[in-house]
C-alpha cells in the first residue's frame, strides 16, 4: 500500500501505531491527545480502551509489554504527572514487547492548567523522547519508537504539541506489520522492583542513556541540513517548520531524538557554524545541555519560555520585523462560557444565589469561575476539588466550610476524585461534595468513561453507579437530584452545608451537546410581561440577551429549552413551548 492522504497529527500517530503492530492501547482523554485513541479504535486489530486515569493506562501498557506484545499509552502533558509513578520504574524494568507513551504538550495553554515540558520529566525518568515535526513524521517516528524500545529495552515517549496534534499534512499509508509476540520468561531481577533488583537496573538505565547518546548520532530521525554556516539552528518538533520558513538557507540540525541528546552530532554541527541558535518551545532543555558542554549558543535570551512559537516570533527576534499574515480585522472577542442548556449552569446558579464558594476541578465546570456565575474559587488538578475541601475543613473547622462545597464531574470523580472522597471518609471529615454527572467526559469532546455504560469502541458494558460507589466507601449521606430542579437543588444544598456530616450530592442531567440528545422545548420571552428585573440574565446563558428597552430576548437558534431561565422568572414572562 502506498496511498497518500491528509491526516491530523493525532490520526497519523494512530496510523503509525497500527502499522507498527501494536496490539493494546490504553488512554485517558485530554486535549490535545484525545483523537489518537479515538482514531486507533477504528482499527479492529488493536485493542483500545479508555482507562479511568493515566496511571492506570500506563500500567496497562506495562502489563501488555511485559507479556510480550507491543503496547501504547496516550495522554496529555499533565496526565504524565499522574502516570509518573509507574513511568519512573517502567524505565528501570524495561520492556519485553515494545512500549510507547504518546504525551501531548500544550504550549500556549489552549486547554490546560499549565505549560509544563514533557522533556523535563523524560530526563528525570531516563526515558528516550522522539519529537516529530509533521504528520508524516508522527507516523514514522512512532514506528521507529517501537524499534528503539525493543532494541534498547526501554519505554519510549513520543512527544507532540497542540500545533502538531491538530495540524494536517500529507501521509503515506503502509500496511500493518504483524509483530510476533515475544516469549514471556519470569525474571525477578528485571521486573520485580524491590531494592535489590532496582540497584542493578539503575546501572542498566545509565548505560542505556550513554549508548543512546552515542548511537543517536546516526539515527535517521536526526539530520543535518547543510546551508549558510553564518547561522545555524538546533531545533526540533513544530519549531523546525518555523525555522525553515524564516531562514530557508541556514544550516539546520533537526533533532528527532531530543532525549538523550546526540552529543557528538551536536558538537560537530556547532563547530561548523559561526552563530548557533537553539530554537525550542517551552523550557531550554536542549539549550541548557549544550551550554553545559561549554558551547556559547543563543536561546531563551531571545525566545520566550512561554506560549506557542511562530514564524513571526523568529522573524522579530532575528530581524526586528514581522510579516502581516492575516487581515488586521480581528474576530470579536468570545469569552469562555457554558453552553446553552448546560446542567452545570443550573447548579452554579443555585450556588451563586446561596453565596456558596466552590473548590473546583478540571472540566467544563471550571467555567463557573467567571462572571456572572462566579462560584469556583480554585482549580488545581484532577480530583483536587475534594482534597482541597478536606484541607479547608481540617485547617479552618466545620463552621468555616458551611458556605463551601467541592464541585467535580463524573469522569473526573472516577479519575482521581474517588480517592479523595475515600480520604474524607477515612479521616472523619464533614463537608459537601457535588458530583456534576452529565454522563460524559465533556470538555475533551464527549468520550465514554466507566459510568456511561459504553466502551471506547462503543460496546455496551457495566456502568458504575456513582451513588452506590459513594455509599460503598462509607459516605453517610448520598443524594441524587435532577440538576435542573433548582428548588430541590437549593433545598438539598442548604441542608448539606448546614449539616454535620459528609454529604455527596449527585446532580444528574446529560450534557446538552451529547449525540442523540432530544430537546422538545424552546423558551420564549414575552416582552409585555417582562418586568426588566434581570434575574434571567444572572444565569449567564448566551441565548438570552438584554434589549435596548430593558426587556430580554431568547435566541431560538441557541436555546435548548432547559427551562432554567423560566425557573428564575417570577413574573411568568418566560414560557416553555414545544418545538
Amino acid at each position: 500500500m502506498s496511498e497518500k492522504i491528509i491526516m491530523l497529527g493525532n490520526e497519523a500517530i494512530a496510523r503509525g501505531a497500527y502499522e507498527a503492530g501494536v496490539k493494546v492501547s490504553s488512554a485517558y482523554p485530554g486535549t490535545p491527545s484525545t483523537e489518537i485513541s479515538e482514531s486507533l479504535a477504528k482499527y479492529d486489530a488493536v485493542y483500545t480502551e479508555w482507562a479511568p486515569n493515566e496511571k492506570v493506562a500506563t500500567e496497562v501498557a506495562f502489563g501488555a509489554s511485559f507479556s510480550g506484545v507491543r503496547s501504547l499509552a496516550c495522554m496529555k502533558h499533565v496526565g504524565l504527572n499522574v502516570a509518573s509513578d509507574p513511568l519512573y520504574t517502567f524505565s528501570y524494568t524495561g520492556v519485553n514487547g515494545g512500549a510507547v507513551l504518546v504525551v501531548a504538550d500544550d504550549p500556549g495553554l489552549a486547554s490546560s492548567q499549565n505549560e509544563q515540558d514533557t522533556r523535563m520529566i523524560a530526563r528525570a525518568s531516563h526515558i528516550p523522547v522522539l519529537e516529530p515535526s509533521d504528520s508524516q513524521e508522527a507516523k514514522d517516528f512512532i514506528k521507529f519508537a517501537y524499534e528503539l524500545s525493543e532494541k534498547y529495552d526501554t519505554p519510549v515517549i513520543l512527544r507532540t504539541t497542540t500545533k502538531l496534534s491538530h495540524s494536517q499534512s500529507v501521509v503515506t499509508l503502509e500496511d500493518r506489520v504483524e509483530v510476533a509476540d515475544k516469549n514471556y520468561e519470569r525474571d525477578v531481577k528485571k521486573y520485580v522492583m524491590m531494592p535489590a533488583s532496582a540497584i542493578g537496573r539503575h546501572v542498566v538505565v545509565e548505560k542505556r542513556d550513554e549508548m543512546l547518546a552515542v548511537d543517536g548520532c546516526s539515527f535517521p530521525v536526526n539530520r543535518v541540513e547543510e546551508g549558510d554556516n553564518e547561522i545555524g539552528f538546533i531545533t526540533s518538533g513544530i519549531a523546525y517548520q518555523y525555522v525553515k520558513e524564516v531562514c530557508p538557507n541556514a544550516s539546520v540540525l533537526k533533532l528527532g531524538l531530543v532525549n538523550p541528546l546526540p552529543k557528538k552530532l551536536i558538537e560537530d554541527f556547532i563547530s561548523k557554524c559561526k552563530t548557533v541558535y537553539v530554537f525550542e518551545e517551552l523550557e531550554p532543555v536542549i539549550e541548557e545541555q549544550v551550554r553545559a558542554w561549554g558551547y556559547d549558543v543563543k536561546g531563551k535570551e531571545l525566545f520566550t519560555r512561554q506560549g506557542e512559537y511562530s514564524a513571526n516570533m523568529l522573524r522579530k527576534a532575528l530581524f526586528g520585523k514581522v510579516e502581516q499574515v492575516f487581515s488586521k480585522q480581528e474576530a470579536p472577542n468570545r469569552p469562555p462560557i457554558l453552553c446553552p442548556g448546560c446542567p452545570h449552569r443550573s447548579v452554579f446558579s443555585v450556588l451563586n444565589k446561596l453565596k456558596i464558594h466552590a473548590s473546583g476541578d478540571i472540566g467544563c465546570y471550571t467555567l463557573g469561575a467567571v462572571a456572572p456565575l462566579g462560584v469556583i474559587d480554585s482549580t488545581l488538578c484532577m480530583g483536587a476539588s475534594i482534597s482541597a475541601l478536606h484541607g479547608i475543613e481540617k485547617a479552618r473547622g466545620k463552621e468555616f466550610i458551611k458556605n463551601w462545597v467541592a464541585v467535580i464531574g463524573d469522569s473526573t470523580f472516577l479519575h482521581t476524585g474517588v480517592n479523595s472522597l475515600i480520604n474524607m471518609v477515612y479521616n472523619k471529615a464533614t463537608g459537601t461534595v457535588l458530583i456534576l454527572d452529565n454522563r460524559t467526559t465533556g470538555m475533551t469532546g464527549h468520550q465514554q468513561h466507566a459510568s456511561t455504560g459504553k466502551t471506547l469502541k462503543g460496546e455496551d458494558t457495566y456502568a458504575i453507579n456513582l451513588a452506590q460507589l459513594c455509599k460503598a466507601i462509607g459516605v453517610p449521606s448520598v443524594i441524587e437530584v435532577n440538576a435542573f430542579d433548582v428548588v430541590e437543588l437549593e433545598k438539598v444544598i442548604k441542608n448539606a452545608v448546614n449539616g454535620n456530616q459528609l454529604t455527596v450530592i449527585i446532580a444528574k442531567a446529560p450534557c446538552a451537546l451529547l449525540k442523540g440528545q432530544v430537546f422538545p422545548f424552546k423558551c420564549v420571552a414575552n416582552p409585555e410581561k417582562c418586568r426588566k428585573c434581570g434575574m434571567c440574565l444572572k444565569i449567564g446563558c448566551p441565548a438570552i440577551t438584554k434589549q435596548p428597552d430593558g426587556t430580554v430576548k431568547i435566541d431560538e437558534t441557541m436555546c435548548n429549552g432547559c427551562g432554567l431561565c423560566k425557573s428564575y422568572c417570577k413574573f411568568n414572562a418566560i414560557e416553555k413551548v414545544e418545538k
